[in-house]
């Protein structure tokens, strides 16, 4: 198939791209032309700010795909702008989204029916995705534009852009610094490797089953805080030096510390000590999708890459808050 894939250069869209390619597709990415990456030589480039309209639809013109995958859409102006070139012109629109959009919820796991939060509480991100599935939706509803919304849940892996996640935690335990885990290290959590997610996009391309469908997409198993700090250890092979962080100070821990320690989803709308995970029932009956990695075997690949490519020696972080928060509680 002939696919389009907005972005295509960072981490969900290029991981994306490599697995269309490794099943026969002809794939095209469109972005500004910025961000340098190992793109393989058989992906035809598009260049254009998709904030332009005039730009986006002058490198669009006459170009017709079965699939749009639109990994790089963040505010409902880039949705807009691209479907009202691309009506009649594709098979498929697919949005990547994003789980941050749910309101904090105490029945788990969360199914896609459970109420959002666009409150005050609610990041601008999260606002934001949730005006471009609004406007998807009513288009779908409207004049049946085949779209699919994936919400993503914190995506884990090599090339992750976000780099105070897992990347972080490889650091600390490297320079054999206090591991501080938020509480007893009890909450739980749920990530999904990105080749994972790229996969589970490429099942849902032009199955009739998605079309006008919001999916959860995430991992296959979940993690408590203590249990994320063991699989980063055991893949490092290292034993981990923990400090468990009482409930009050964790409380009164501001945010841009809190959600720095554990890779956790919207910290500002769950708390710290609330698990937050999420069901893919929805999408193993509309597409078969099952997820291959553990949160295991996710750490164990993700960490082969951070030293394959010397990472270690790209990231130079701020560790000055923790050292405070060890200090106080030590």
């Amino acid at each position: 198939m002939r696919i389009l894939v907005m972005g295509g250069t960072r981490f969900n869209g290029l991981h994306l791209v490599y697995e269309l390619l490794k099943h026969g597709h002809e794939v095209t990415i469109l972005n500004r032309g910025i961000t340098e990456a190992p793109v393989p030589k058989n992906v035809k480039r598009l260049f254009a700010d998709r904030k332009d309209p005039q730009q986006l639809g002058n490198a669009l013109q006459n170009l017709e795909f079965d699939i749009v995958f639109d990994i790089s859409a963040y505010v409902v102006e880039d949705v807009k702008y691209l479907t009202d070139i691309m009506v009649g012109r594709t098979g498929h629109y697919i949005f990547a989204s994003s789980t941050v959009v749910y309101a904090e919820n105490n029945i788990l796991p969360i199914t896609e029916d459970y109420p959002v939060d666009s409150g005050p509480n609610q990041s601008d991100y999260g606002k934001n995705k949730l005006i471009c599935e609004d406007f998807l939706s009513k288009l779908y509803l409207r004049d049946h534009f085949p779209m699919t919304i994936a919400r993503f849940s914190m995506v884990f892996g090599p090339h992750n852009n976000l780099i105070n996640r897992e990347q972080r935690m490889f650091l600390r335990l490297l320079r054999n610094r206090k591991i501080l885990i938020p509480g007893r290290g009890t909450t739980l959590s749920q990530v999904g490797h990105v080749d994972d997610e790229a996969r589970a996009l490429r099942m849902m391309a032009r199955n009739p089953n998605t079309f006008g469908e919001i999916y959860n997409v995430t991992g296959k198993d979940y993690f408590s805080d203590e249990g994320y700090v063991d699989a980063c250890s055991e893949a490092i092979g290292i034993t981990p030096d923990k400090l468990f962080i009482p409930a009050n100070v964790m409380d009164n821990m501001p945010m841009e510390i809190r959600q720095t320690l554990i890779q956790r989803l919207a910290p500002y709308i769950h708390r710290w000590d609330h698990s937050t995970l999420f069901s893919m029932v929805k999408l193993k009956e509309h597409i078969g999708y099952e997820p291959e990695y553990t949160f295991k075997s996710a750490v164990e690949q993700t960490y082969k890459w951070f030293v394959d490519n010397d990472i270690e020696n790209q990231r130079d972080y701020d560790f000055s808050d923790e050292d405070k928060i060890i200090d106080q509680i030590s």
